[in-house]
Parts: C-alpha cells; sequence; structure tokens
C-alpha cells in the first residue's frame, strides 16, 4: 500500500461506515482519488466493500497443485522388461489440494487457489474436494488437461519411482495471482507448494513478506526446489525431505548432524523454522530462535506412504495455528503423517480433530 492508502485505511478502521465524500473531506484527497484508491484496497483485499467491512484473517489458503494421483501397487516382485501383477487405485491428489484437504479435516477453514483442466477429470477433482476446502479461487482452463501424478510402488507400499504431468500449471502467471490476492490477504497462513513457475513463486513470496502474512513453503520435488529464489525473507515453515534439503542447497546429508546443518543452512537463507523430514525415521527442525531437535515416529504397519508427507505438513501447521510451539507442532505433524501411512487413501478419510488428539495422547 503507498501512504495514501494507508491513510485511508486507518480512517476507516475508525469509521467503517464513512462515504467517500468525508473520506475526501478527512484525507485532502479528491473524490475520485478516494474511489480509486478505495478499489485499489478492494481488489488487495484490505476491505471488502461497503461498509467498508475490514478482513479478519482467517483460515489457510493452499496455492499450488491439485492433480489425478494414480497409485499402481506391484503383488509381487518387481520385474524388468516384463508384465508385473499390480493393483490400481486413483484419488484426487496435488500437495496443496492433499494438503488444504487435510486441514479442512481438521476443523480449520481451507481454501484451494488452483488451476485444473477444462476435462472430465478437472471436474471430478473440484467435486471431491469441496467437500471439506473452499474451491472458489480455483479455476478450469479451457482445452487444457489436468494435472496428474502416477506412482508405482512396491508390494510393502513404499514408492519406487513417481511420473508427473504438470505442464497445466505453467499457464498460470502473476496477473492470474494479482486477481486472486483478495482471497490470499485474507489468510491465517498461506501454504505454497512449487508446482508454479519461478516467477510466480518469487513474487507470492515477496508480496507475503511485504504484506506481514505467514508462509509455509512444501517444495513438491528434489527438480522443482530448484525453482525457489535464493532468499527465503518471509518463509516461516520451510518443510522439505533430505533430497529437495540436498538439491536445495546443493550438499550431501549422510549423518544426523548433516540434518542439522542443512536445516540451518536455510534459515540463513531466511526462513524462520525449517523442517527436514527423514522417512521412517523422523524429521529434525531448526528454527532462528535456536531451537533444535530430532523426532522419532511411532511403529505403525504401513499400507501406503502416499500422502504421508502432505499429512505431516497439515499437522505442523494445524498445531502453529492453534498455539504450540515448534516441537508441539511438530509433534502433530509426525501424529498426522502416522495416520495417514495406516490408511489406503493419500488423505485419510479417519482424520479429524478427534482421532487426532486420541493418536497424539497415545504417542506423546
Amino acid at each position: 500500500m503507498n501512504e495514501k492508502e494507508k491513510l485511508l485505511l486507518s480512517l476507516i478502521e475508525g469509521n467503517p461506515f464513512m462515504s467517500q465524500q468525508e473520506l475526501s473531506e478527512m484525507s485532502g484527497l479528491s473524490r475520485s482519488a478516494v474511489a480509486g484508491y478505495i478499489s485499489n484496497l478492494v481488489k488487495e483485499g484490505k476491505i471488502l466493500g461497503r461498509a467498508y467491512v475490514l478482513p479478519g484473517k482467517k483460515g489457510v489458503t493452499c496455492i499450488g497443485g491439485a492433480n489425478i494421483d494414480r497409485k499402481l501397487q506391484l503383488q509381487g516382485e518387481m520385474l524388468l522388461e516384463t508384465s508385473n501383477p499390480a493393483q490400481t487405485s486413483q484419488a484426487s491428489g496435488g500437495v496443496a489440494r492433499n494438503i488444504a484437504e487435510n486441514l479442512g479435516r481438521l476443523g480449520l477453514n481451507s481454501c484451494l487457489l488452483t488451476v485444473v483442466g477444462d476435462d472430465v477429470e478437472g471436474n471430478w477433482i473440484m467435486d471431491q474436494t469441496k467437500n471439506h476446502v473452499d474451491v472458489s479461487a480455483s479455476i478450469s482452463l479451457y482445452q487444457k488437461t489436468t494435472g496428474t501424478y502416477s506412482a508405482v510402488l512396491n508390494n510393502q507400499g513404499d514408492l519406487m519411482f513417481a511420473i508427473a504431468d504438470m505442464e497445466l500449471y505453467e499457464s498460470v502467471d502473476i496477473g492470474f495471482i494479482e486477481k486472486k490476492w483478495g482471497s490470499i490477504a485474507s489468510s491465517e497462513m498461506v501454504v505454497l507448494d512449487t508446482n508454479f513457475s519461478e516467477e510466480v513463486l518469487a513474487y507470492i513470496i515477496r508480496r507475503c513478506q511485504s504484506e506481514g502474512i505467514p508462509l509455509t513453503i512444501v517444495p513438491v520435488s528434489a527438480p522443482k526446489i530448484k525453482k525457489l529464489p535464493s532468499s527465503l525473507e518471509g518463509v516461516t515453515w520451510f518443510i522439505c525431505n533430505k533430497g529437495e534439503a540436498e538439491a536445495y542447497l546443493d550438499i550431501k546429508i549422510d549423518t544426523e548432524g548433516d540434518f542439522f546443518k542443512a536445516a540451518k543452512l536455510i534459515t540463513q537463507k531466511g526462513a524462520e523454522r525449517v523442517v527436514i523430514t527423514r522417512g521412517d525415521q523422523g524429521l529434525v527442525y531448526y528454527t532462528i530462535f535456536k531451537e533444535a531437535s530430532a523426532i522419532v515416529p511411532p511403529k505403525v504397519k504401513v499400507v501406503d506412504v502416499t500422502g504421508a508427507g502432505d499429512a505431516l505438513v497439515s499437522g505442523i501447521i494445524y498445531g502453529y495455528i492453534k498455539g504450540s510451539d515448534t516441537d508441539g507442532a511438530c509433534r502433530i505433524g509426525v501424529t498426522c503423517s502416522s495416520l495417514t501411512l495406516q490408511s489406503a487413501h493419500t488423505v485419510s478419510p479417519s482424520l479429524t480433530k478427534c482421532r487426532l488428539q486420541q493418536q497424539f495422547s497415545r504417542y506423546y
């Protein structure tokens, strides 16, 4: 906001029912200038129309991918250059979408800002998601194909490899984000995955920083983490896995000490709180407040690993918004992840606030 917009906003905060003529007289600006500035403030989400309703920070806006997830789980050992028996399933996926649904299931207001294709798959994703998430900010793109993620799992349910078709997201530009900023501006937290372009990611990070909006970054994959800028100033949480941290920092992580070193290096780039996951060994975290620890997860029977990382992020955000400290938020995240590992679904249907509380008490 410029100084004149700040002045008008302060006057409106004092009396939301002031007319534009009164605002003109009190600010010394012409009425036409006031109208122009008010229009800008509405577009930016600083006020919500007449009688100039001031938005409260509410809910979490998740920006990024919403895909079709296809999972093929082998029924035996993988044999190359031949056909392998497998079980196939399909579900709504995408990191931002999964996190938004998890948060919705936990009782938080969540909004999804994404793009899908103007096709059967895109319509299906939105229909599946809107039961738990506000999808009104998302759009379908004409003559575009909805993103797909196809994962091949071994017979124990562990990921062997995955293939992603995400060309759709190259259609998202800064102009699209600007048009949707009113939805973003009123968020308690923004969650950003790295499916969009470097320019769009940098713009969202800078703008969240300038407007004081808490921001969580989830890199999605090692190749996509390289889209992020070198400066992470304004990032509240940065949550990644070992491979993503190695790719971002261009280092090798071998020992537990290496995990903490990597997390500290990321805080030195500007992130306040950094979490690096390490599979069945749990996670480590390091913060600019000199907090550091490792959390080992409970032993559970793993049905499917898909979506466990997204559940972890959701739990951390949920804990943070509810007032938990760093350690508590991370333990809530681990609990959500453990519940998801025991489900065949990418987003566990059994994930609720009540179930989370029960399992958290049992584990910790």
